[in-house]
């Protein structure tokens, strides 16, 4: 059986462009081969600021969109985090996913595919990659970053990558496949 790979869309304002690159990048791994392909958008877990009256290392879950929520990410072996930079950090949806639970998240690589202006959306990523790590998840060395984003999608508002990003996708999902396998002992229960 394949290992599982959520795309997820972390951007959650009306108007995103995430769900067009999520999308073609959720394809993309679907041609590469090596994982089973999903795509999760958080607006679809209308996720409220933290509100659970328990710590996430519990998992003594009190709400509907908390017990959603944290089988999604516990459904997973890897993510790949789509995500734009506000104010040069992350999103406040994707701060906000990643505290709602803990355990489910542990001894998971990540990877980010980030976009948006001249930067790409790498300073947003920077500060995520100090955030993964508290949850215990491994971010990956390699990214894929879209600068221009807007030049990249379509009036039909599909994102057509250039061969840079396409190749960067691939390296990405390789290292992100060597992680994902390595650590699948430390995510089985009898090691926790």
């Amino acid at each position: 059986m394949p290992l599982k790979l959520q795309t997820i869309i972390c951007s959650t304002r009306p108007g995103r462009v995430g769900p067009s690159v999520a999308l073609w990048f959720n394809e993309f791994v679907k041609e590469h081969g090596k994982f089973e392909a999903v795509l999760v958008d958080l607006a679809d877990f209308n996720l409220p600021v933290l509100d659970e009256p328990n710590h996430p290392i519990m998992q003594n879950y009190q709400h509907a969109h908390t017990k959603a929520w944290s089988a999604s990410v516990a459904a997973a072996d890897a993510y790949a985090f789509v995500t734009p930079e506000y104010n040069y950090g992350p999103t406040p949806a994707l701060v906000n996913a990643l505290d709602y639970v803990y355990r489910e998240w542990n001894y998971k690589p990540c990877g980010f595919v980030s976009y948006g202006g001249m930067a790409g959306g790498v300073r947003g990523v920077q500060a995520s990659k100090l955030q993964v790590t508290a949850v215990k998840m491994m971010p990956m060395a390699e990214g894929v970053a879209v600068p221009m984003v807007a030049q990249m999608i379509d009036g039909n508002r599909v994102f057509t990558p250039n061969d840079l990003i396409k190749k960067a996708a691939t390296q990405m999902l390789d290292e992100l496949h060597r992680w994902a396998e390595a650590l699948k002992p430390m995510r089985s229960s009898d090691s926790r």
